[in-house]
């Protein structure tokens, strides 16, 4: 198992050294450009199409984007945001978390682009609603069937699988930690709710997302803020310690400015998923008017992530005295931190959060492996054997190994990432035209925009994708074409025609 565990740290070297670091930073500064700096120009478009969008009503199995963007935001949100910063810490000294920072504002762009290409290049489903992601987008823009297929393996061991492993090997952990409790019991528990819940059905994961996600990440946060005011006094030294750590040419605070900002970035990408190519998934349910719509609220979700849930997390550690000569890290490291700061009973509220945002996180994983099962088989028997080896991957992340855990989770995110990225990074003018048609809408004067396929650039092609344009709100109906409504690829409507990105 020391082996094995090795052999992926040197693996993960490389890909995050020489690989991921270039392409996310790279292709998130070349976003953020080509958008006009559409993640601060938009901010207050942003919340007020997420506030807007709290509670709004759907037609049955139709997914609204607030919806849309809790269950991403259940994937998101979830172990990597209080364990994972406190290793991220450890590691990689407070810099770290300036590197999140980065990760996040440039990030931000980069979730804007996938995301608003999932809506662009979504399909109905038959049961009502609609799906679609970076397999679909790779299969009926690229016309690349190898590159789908790559990532729908990809994406259904990560999250389905590994992440899966992550988010129980840390409940039971802290529950272990809080209350004593066998590793093995737990795992039999939580394994038994995940079946519960996703047995139910896309609806069922969106109606306990919708609930759960706000209330989890309000609590934690209230929490933290609490802590900051305490410490006020300490915060000029907290942000002196991650700034300045961050540039380091030393090894004080846990190793200087390279790993500090490969630790960053490792950790920043695990939590907000910019670029990973997950989110997509979940923002491609989402039934809107403009794709635009949902990349900005997906958007939002990475800032949401880094810059609210994560840094809660840092500041939380940070604020505690000694917290790198203690010899604790992760999920240990945190409930040490809350003792310290709010009394013993804090290691009791941590298992319950925790509990909380690993499950939430378990349930939101598990859709985008759902997705992506049906992009491969259109069978109720393929999606029932992916939920009996997701519980089985539950129950064995109860009790394995914490490190070979993490280091496999980093691995395939890794490699999914890659794909993505080189996938959007050749659609992404699609994504540009359309935020450029949304802010035109928006400054003659129409506060909710249509999207219009017209304004892409389309042609036709011998290699092309079946496409056709159906209305935003409602499911297609065979050989019904229409100019306004969200542009859905379907391989049973002619004529053929594809996007082609421009130069």
């Amino acid at each position: 198992m020391d082996f094995l565990d090795n052999l992926v740290l040197s693996v993960n070297d490389v890909l995050y050294a020489y690989v991921l670091i270039i392409l996310l930073v790279g292709l998130g500064i070349w976003f953020t450009f080509r958008t006009g700096f559409v993640q601060l120009r938009c901010i207050k478009e942003m919340v007020r199409l997420l506030c807007t969008n709290v509670g709004a009503s759907t037609e049955k199995n139709h997914i609204s984007p607030f919806q849309a963007f809790c269950i991403s935001t259940a994937s998101r949100v979830g172990v990597g945001n209080i364990a994972g910063i406190a290793i991220a810490i450890i590691v990689g000294g407070p810099g770290a978390i300036f590197w999140m920072w980065v990760m996040a504002l440039i990030g931000s762009a980069t979730g804007f682009v996938e995301s608003t290409l999932a809506q662009i290049y979504k399909v109905p489903r038959a049961e009502g609603g609609f799906r679609g992601g970076p397999a679909y987008y790779i299969k009926n823009a690229l016309h690349n069937n190898f590159m789908a297929v790559l990532f729908v393996v990809l994406i259904c061991s990560t999250y389905g699988l590994i992440f899966n492993s992550v988010q129980a090997n840390t409940i039971t952990l802290s529950l272990q930690g809080a209350f004593g409790f066998d590793r093995t019991t737990v795992g039999i528990i939580v394994s038994i709710m995940t079946a519960m819940v996703i047995f139910g059905g896309i609806n069922r994961i969106a109606k306990v997302s919708e609930w759960m996600v706000p209330v989890m990440a309000g609590i934690y946060l209230l929490i933290a803020f609490y802590i900051v005011i305490k410490n006020i006094n300490l915060m000029p030294q907290v942000i002196y310690d991650i700034v300045t750590s961050a540039f380091s040419l030393n090894a004080a605070f846990g190793g200087g400015m390279g790993l500090a900002m490969m630790t960053g970035i490792k950790r920043g990408l695990f939590s907000n998923e910019a670029g990973m190519g997950s989110v997509p998934n979940a923002a491609a349910t989402a039934t809107t008017d403009h794709p635009v719509t949902q990349g900005l609220i997906q958007a939002l979700g990475v800032f949401v992530d880094t810059l609210l849930v994560c840094t809660a997390s840092a500041f939380i550690v940070m604020l505690s005295k000694d917290y790198m000569g203690v010899g604790l890290s992760g999920i240990e490291l945190v409930q040490y931190a809350l003792v310290e700061h709010i009394g013993a009973w804090s290691s009791i509220f941590l298992a319950v959060m925790i509990f909380l945002f690993a499950f939430s996180s378990i349930i939101g994983n598990y859709y985008y492996g759902e997705i992506n099962i049906a992009f491969m088989w259109q069978s109720k028997k393929a999606l029932n054997i992916f939920r009996i080896f997701v519980v089985l991957m539950v129950m064995f992340g109860s009790v394995a190994k914490v490190s070979l855990v993490w280091n496999l989770a980093d691995l395939f995110m890794a490699l999914m990432a890659i794909t993505n990225l080189i996938a959007i990074s050749r659609l992404a003018p699609n994504a540009y035209l359309a935020l450029k048609d949304y802010l035109a809408q928006k400054k003659a004067g129409i506060k909710d925009p249509v999207f219009k396929a017209s304004v892409l650039k389309i042609s036709q092609s011998p290699m092309s994708a079946n496409v056709s344009i159906f209305p935003s709100q409602t499911a297609p109906e065979s050989g019904r074409k229409t100019n306004a409504g969200i542009l859905i690829c379907e391989i049973d409507i002619k004529p053929q025609y594809v996007l082609t990105p421009m130069a």
